[in-house]
């Protein structure tokens, strides 16, 4: 009996492809994301510091990936998906080299800018949809997706712990040989092929059709309030632990490794009935409504360290949900001849919440202290559970109209 092949199903070839394409992303968000729980306790006694230094420091990386997804992305369809790698990575190499020699604030925040500068987020997504086929995208997106929030999970363990034997120079040391090793594995992997699938590339003419599209604008205010959140959080959270826990100095890990175990298995059923039942619209709104409950939480109760242990685990995994189901809502939304250009201005708006997040929340911590900037986070999910809201609201009128 001849053996049907599912046509939704990725080939080996294609997996094998998409995988390797998801190590190279590993390589690089291994050490952004390494950096977040040890930054604000290890900056904050560089020369310059201040809590709204230390944010814009933290956020700088933010701001130039923001800016450059676009035209890392554009030059990708000119001149290969491989070359801006290689530009990409060898720019942030140099970027965490100048952070890790740095004594001062400044230089670190030089060396995060020049980080930043290697924009390949949406070259490695239009290289991953170069070796798939339409009918198996969303799936190799989906295993993309999932080794980022594999990667911030491993990293937000690790990160402290490295921090107490390399300090956060060690980091920045690491994650320039990270970049190197994502080099050498992109001259294999990364496909040389210029033409691609009609939605693929980026397309500058279709930027201001996809910006005035608003199912599109609130999942792109949704990722940029999401990393814009955890961005601020992290200038204080490392407080919060140390003030409610007394784990500080690198010593986070014995907290953030529960937390996240607890949160990768709780976001399974949600996943679950997002995708598989339908409800995609109402886990989303379900997941906002926790980041919401999470922060005021630490409003409150950020003195208890049961409340922080709770809050924390509801935040993780209420991210962890909404970090895999913006990205799969997006591939489906996005016009199909537009997804490329979609999807680089998601991951513009993502970057330049980071940038937001950093330096506003940064700016609260230093002028009004802890609550000043946890009310700050949650008047940012307040306002995009507002948004998600009325979007619903809209869907409704116009299935019933």
């Amino acid at each position: 009996m001849a053996r049907h092949t599912n046509a939704t199903s990725l080939t080996k070839g294609e997996l094998r492809a998409t995988v390797s394409i998801a190590a190279i992303y590993m390589t690089r968000l291994l050490g952004l994301f390494m950096i977040y729980p040890i930054f604000a306790h290890f900056a904050k006694g560089l020369p310059g510091a201040t809590p709204r230094t230390v944010g814009l420091a933290l956020g700088a990386y933010g701001l130039t990936q923001g800016i450059l997804q676009i035209p890392f992305g554009l030059l990708s369809d000119r001149l290969g998906r491989r070359t801006m790698v290689v530009i990409g990575l060898a720019l942030f190499c140099v970027g965490s080299v100048v952070a890790a020699m740095s004594s001062t604030i400044w230089g670190i925040l030089l060396g995060r800018a020049l980080q930043g500068a290697g924009a390949i987020g949406s070259v490695l997504l239009a290289s991953v949809a170069d070796v798939t086929r339409t009918e198996t995208r969303t799936r190799a997106m989906a295993i993309v997706g999932v080794s980022i929030g594999f990667s911030f999970m491993v990293a937000v363990v690790v990160g402290p712990v490295i921090a107490v034997f390399a300090g956060m120079s060690g980091i920045f040391w690491l994650t320039a040989v990270l970049a190197l090793v994502g080099l050498a594995m992109s001259a294999v992997v990364i496909p040389t092929r210029e033409t691609h699938d009609v939605g693929v590339g980026i397309a500058g003419t279709r930027i201001r059709e996809l910006i005035t599209n608003p199912r599109l604008l609130e999942l792109d205010f949704g990722i940029f309030t999401m990393h814009a959140s955890l961005t601020a959080l992290f200038l204080d959270v490392p407080a919060i632990i140390a003030r409610s826990l007394g784990l500080a100095g690198g010593h986070e890990w014995m907290l953030y490794l529960p937390v996240l175990v607890a949160s990768s298995v709780l976001m399974v059923p949600f996943i679950i009935m997002a995708e598989k039942h339908g409800k995609m619209d109402s886990i989303r709104l379900l997941s906002i409504a926790a980041l919401g409950v999470s922060e005021l939480a630490m409003v409150v109760l950020g003195g208890s360290a049961i409340a922080v242990v709770v809050s924390l685990t509801v935040f993780f995994t209420a991210f962890t949900v909404l970090e895999a189901l913006l990205p799969s809502a997006l591939t489906k939304v996005a016009p199909p001849s537009a997804k490329g250009t979609a999807s680089g201005l998601f991951s513009s708006a993502q970057f330049i919440g980071i940038f937001f997040g950093g330096t506003i929340g940064g700016l609260a911590l230093q002028m009004g202290g802890s609550t000043a900037l946890l009310v700050f986070v949650l008047a940012l999910t307040v306002l995009w559970a507002a948004t998600q809201v009325r979007l619903g609201r809209s869907a409704a009128e116009e299935q019933r109209g």
